[in-house]
């Protein structure tokens, strides 16, 4: 039998193997077919597939702890497969809105094809759904099914989806928002390679074009009147905010271990001795090894109330998000400031997590958001 243990293994490997070219793809903005390939043949795509359908049954906990480790390799991978495990996550609970036989077989073909999936929802006019207003991309009656136009912005992991889960709104005469499953080799879908980025420039977050794809009636999975949009899910904001706090706390690792290798080998001549020997260094060092404590226990709190069937307020959610990836930014600033020019040369991998890890602000939900939810409830507003 298979432990627990084993996938993260596997993956510890993997993001090792991951890390000695995920400069490269950095440099070139190259989409990661060949670490995704691998993952999928570790069979950690449906990590987070229930065991019934031939999948790993992994809780949150489990994948916060993979995509962490894999983000500590490479986060532009990591973060593709995230958005793989957060729709696995959603899609097989009892309640979730889809039709069983659908999820059911999504979830076959994660876990034994390593089918990706993705949701995508943020529009050039639009922005992130997250802060209301309905999506310009339109779903049209087709007698049973659908036809889908409009075009997607930020969609992670495009050259590589199997499956996009397109957030759109109906063109009835009461319109209804909502998810429709395409699979990306839809006729009159294609994608525009927009993503030009200052990190995770990996990620093949390119634009995708939808021009009048057809949907099959029943991949209309998820629509309700827009009203029913405007309260978070908590089990969704568990799930994206452990995740995500997970990603960039691997990258800020990275930034930590390279730190200290550093500090060991580099011995200044006027010094005679290596600069892990001085007492500043060991004071940012330290500090950093706080704040990366701090995050593991954050996320670890979270994930198992979620995994225990009480995810928190997604107030709370948001939290634990903000605060560990702002401990990220931090720890990674930190090492960059006591490093000096070498941590902003491109000949070291530092700088490429410095660019990476600032990406944290942008991930919903963002700290404005997060703040002004808190303080309107806060006030009973």
């Amino acid at each position: 039998m298979t432990t627990a243990a084993a996938p993260l293994d596997t993956a510890r490997i993997l993001a090792e193997r991951f890390a000695a070219t995920a400069g490269e793809r950095d440099r070139a903005s190259a989409f990661p077919h060949a670490p995704l390939a691998a993952l999928r043949e570790a069979g950690l795509i449906g990590l987070a597939v229930p065991e019934r359908l031939g999948g790993g049954g992994a809780g949150l906990a489990r994948a916060a702890q993979m995509v962490g480790t894999i983000g500590a390799g490479d986060p532009a991978v990591a973060l593709v497969l995230a958005m793989t495990l957060l729709q696995h996550g959603l899609i097989h609970r009892e309640d979730a809105p889809w039709p069983r036989v659908l999820a059911d077989r999504i979830g076959r073909e994660a876990a034994t094809d390593g089918a990706l999936i993705n949701a995508l929802r943020v529009e050039p006019d639009l922005g992130t759904p997250a802060r209301g207003g309905l999506p310009a991309t339109i779903a049209r009656r087709d007698g049973g099914d659908w036809r889908l136009t409009g075009r997607k912005i930020y969609s992670t992991g495009a050259p590589g989806l199997a499956y996009g889960l397109v957030f759109a709104r109906t063109d009835e005469a009461e319109p209804r928002i909502g998810n429709f499953l395409v699979p990306m080799s839809s006729p009159g879908l294609r994608i525009e390679e927009t993503w030009d980025h200052l990190g995770l420039r990996a990620s093949g977050s390119h634009d995708v074009v939808f021009e009048d794809v057809r949907v099959p009636g029943e991949h209309a999975v998820d629509l309700r009147r827009p009203e029913e949009w405007r309260r978070p899910d908590p089990l969704q904001q568990a799930w994206s905010c452990a995740l995500l706090a997970a990603l960039y706390d691997g990258v800020a690792r990275a930034a930590q271990g390279w730190f200290m290798r550093f500090l060991h080998e580099r011995i200044p001549e006027n010094l005679g001795a290596p600069l892990a020997s001085l007492p500043r260094f060991h004071e940012a060092v330290g500090e950093n090894e706080r704040l990366l404590s701090v995050n593991v226990r954050l996320v670890a709190s979270l994930a198992a109330e979620t995994d225990a069937g009480t995810p928190p307020a997604p107030q709370e959610a948001g939290f634990v998000k903000l605060t560990v990836t702002e401990n990220a930014i931090q720890a990674v600033q930190r090492v960059t400031e006591h490093c000096g020019n070498a941590a902003l040369s491109r000949k070291y991998p530092l700088e490429r997590h410095l660019r990476d890890v600032l990406c944290a602000r942008i991930h919903w939900p963002q700290g404005d958001a997060v703040r002004s939810a808190a303080g309107r409830t806060a006030l009973g507003l």
